[in-house]
């Protein structure tokens, strides 16, 4: 067995909090995120780009679901080495991704 780490990207919840506000989200929403994820796994982050994955602010990202139930997003931070934290998971009402969730997830980021 190796103890090399892997070359794969690997997403993880930062908490049961931030897993539940995910698992809220309708199937639909739940398999666009996982699809998005999979070209992660097969290609790295950095090339995944929009309209799946957007730089927001900072260090913190989004992940671009859609669906029929409305627009799906999951704020994250990466760590080293290739981690994704998903911070937040909320349903986006407005064009702009509202302020007090970017800074919500700043704060959670600081607990990653």
């Amino acid at each position: 067995m190796s103890d090399k780490p892997s070359k794969k990207w690997q997403a993880e919840f930062l908490n049961q909090e931030a897993l539940d506000e995910f698992e809220a989200f309708g199937p639909e929403i739940q398999a666009k995120f996982f699809r998005i994820w999979k070209l992660v796994e097969e290609f790295g982050l950095p090339a995944v780009r929009e309209p799946y994955i957007r730089q927001v602010e900072g260090k913190i990202y989004e992940f671009r679901m859609t669906g029929k139930d409305g627009i799906g997003r999951s704020l994250f931070t990466t760590k080293e080495p290739r981690r994704v934290v998903v911070l937040r998971s909320f349903m986006k009402k407005t064009r702009k991704t509202p302020q007090r969730e970017i800074k919500l997830a700043q704060k959670r980021a600081k607990e990653a």
